[in-house]
């Protein structure tokens, strides 16, 4: 460490050391709201459970927890602070609708958010969320989506024929995580930015944003970085300047520290070219059909929409430049993920993904290479396929929420305490952060049938079980909670549902995948993504995020 560092990093340890005093002495004196509902034992004194909730290579933690307590558990955090980890019909009822103004998002993410993706709609609460969302729910409609499916197509056909030229070359294995990974960033360039980040040539680099998306969530969720994001977050993003917060992670010898700073320089130096380039080209009135995407994308529209609204209603700067990479964010990791996923089961599942290629070739035949959004929105089998592994695979399976003042968590079926007696509802004091399951919802044996955690596909061909009507899931998207429900669920699920169905289609229709024996594991990184067991591994000791598959033409 250099000398220049160290009267930087001094009162950031004198503020960090009396917070930990402080945080024990609280703690010491405090009564745990929670001690009669039952849960697993803390690990360790200093981080409880922590450690063990965000291993990524160890989510059997979370699966041996739900089968021993069930639907609601409590769990030890920092410093033996208390929380509960749930995913009750019931609770999650309140939690993302009646009482959403209470369980709002934790400040440890909205922090992080704002620092990594700037002003953005998953970095804001309240009235300026609000704002944001209203303006920007028009270009994420159905409507519009219509408009963009032919963008969608010009993509995907570029994907095609790469993969077609590599398998044309003799390579045995290809993996189908960068190539998500890249077509997922050029869609949002193209449809959402009307800018071209890969021109998807076989053999071609990642671009630099894909590559700083791909390993974003990672470095968030990894290691001390997690740790001090949700346990001490008040001094990590409240103390000092943003200048001086720059200065305490220049001067730290971490280099998973310094990766992380240079993702989001990478994220928001892109972000700010586009949206400058947006603005003057709107304000000059230059014709926006000569962008690509043919000046349909959402930011050319979203500017041109702030320019006319009205005072009120206008969003400033620095919430529309937020957007950008938030939505590069969420479109490329998540939906990129999905589609590995779903490429992966088709693998394992050959008589299925027969099935699917017969139906999309069928349409395809009749309807031409493009099929126009309701056509391919309707059709059933693809339909099964996305939603049940959307169901069963959700790519962000937990989410978090903090309470906002005292609350009553009120449960669908009693859970027996500690004490032996039943306990319908739980008191919540204001400042706990939860921990709610999504997947684990989606999985509900009770809410789905004995066959909850099988992938198949028929079961959205046939009439669902009343059990998941009774339930009542408040999940925006088919009963499922996967882009979960309320002011808050996903804005793009309809710009996913249609990125993973033009996708799939097309590759079905033209490959056939199978797995190549290499072991495939699925690392819990905020998001699932995959990996292999023998995948090469970076300077600092992570394994390389791929899927690789046999893939040949059909």
């Amino acid at each position: 460490m250099s000398s220049s560092s160290v009267p930087i990093l001094q009162p950031l340890a004198i503020c960090a050391g009396t917070w930990l005093v402080w945080k024990l002495l609280r703690f010491a004196f405090s009564k745990d709201p929670f001690a009669n509902i039952p849960g697993p034992p803390p690990d360790t004194w200093l981080t409880g459970n922590l450690a063990q909730l965000l291993d990524k290579d160890n989510w059997e933690f979370h699966e041996e927890c739900v089968r021993k307590y069930g639907r609601v558990f409590s769990w030890t955090s920092f410093l033996k602070s208390r929380s509960i980890y749930v995913y009750d019909p019931k609770a999650l009822q309140h939690i993302f609708l009646k009482d959403q103004h209470i369980y709002e998002e934790a400040q440890d993410f909205l922090q992080t958010n704002h620092r990594v993706f700037g002003k953005g709609l998953i970095a804001t609460l309240g009235d300026v969320h609000k704002k944001q969302r209203k303006m920007l729910n028009p270009v994420f409609s159905s409507a519009h989506m219509r408009d963009m499916t032919p963008t969608f197509y010009a993509v995907a056909h570029k994907l095609r024929d790469g993969v077609a030229k590599q398998v044309s070359e003799g390579q045995e294995s290809i993996n189908m995580l960068q190539w998500m990974a890249r077509t997922a960033l050029e869609l949002i360039g193209q449809s959402g930015f009307g800018h071209s980040f890969d021109n998807l040539e076989s053999g071609g680099k990642e671009h630099p944003v894909g590559a700083a998306v791909k390993d974003l969530f990672r470095a968030v969720n990894t290691g001390f970085i997690a740790v001090a994001r949700l346990s001490i977050h008040h001094i990590v993003f409240d103390w000092g300047t943003p200048a001086f917060q720059r200065a305490v992670v220049n001067a730290l010898p971490w280099p998973a520290l310094h990766d992380l700073r240079d993702m989001v320089d990478t994220l928001h130096a892109a972000s700010t070219d586009i949206f400058e380039r947006t603005k003057r080209d709107v304000a000059e009135g230059k014709d926006m059909s000569s962008r690509v995407g043919g000046g349909k994308d959402i930011m050319s529209i979203l500017v041109k929409a702030n320019m006319n609204a009205s005072e009120e209603d206008r969003l400033p700067d620095d919430e529309l430049l937020g957007q950008i990479a938030t939505f590069v964010f969420a479109a490329t990791d998540t939906t990129s993920n999905a589609l590995a996923r779903t490429l992966e089961i088709l693998g394992r599942h050959p008589d299925a993904q027969e099935k699917l290629r017969q139906e999309v070739t069928h349409a395809y035949e009749e309807h031409g290479d493009v099929l126009d959004f309701d056509t391919i929105m309707a059709l059933p089998y693809l339909d099964a396929v996305c939603r049940e592994t959307l169901r069963l695979y959700a790519p962000a399976p937990l989410i978090g929420r903090q309470v906002r003042q005292d609350v009553v968590m009120p449960l669908s079926k009693p859970i027996v305490g500690l004490d032996g007696r039943e306990i319908s509802e739980i008191f919540i004091p204001k400042d706990t952060r939860i921990v709610v399951s999504l997947i684990h919802c989606n999985r509900d044996t009770a809410i789905w049938g004995p066959d909850a955690e099988e992938w198949k596909p028929e079961r959205w061909l046939n009439p669902l079980p009343q059990s998941l009507t009774d339930a009542k899931v408040p999940g925006v998207y088919s009963h499922v909670m996967t882009f979960i429900g309320g002011s808050r669920s996903c804005i793009g699920f309809k710009f996913s549902q249609l990125e993973m169905k033009v996708v799939l289609s097309t590759l079905i229709r033209s490959f056939k995948f199978e797995p190549t024996g290499q072991k495939v594991m699925w690392q819990l990184n905020g998001i699932m993504q995959p990996t292999t067991e023998d995948a090469e591994r970076n300077e600092i000791g992570e394994r390389k995020l791929q899927l690789p598959m046999r893939v040949s033409l059909i």
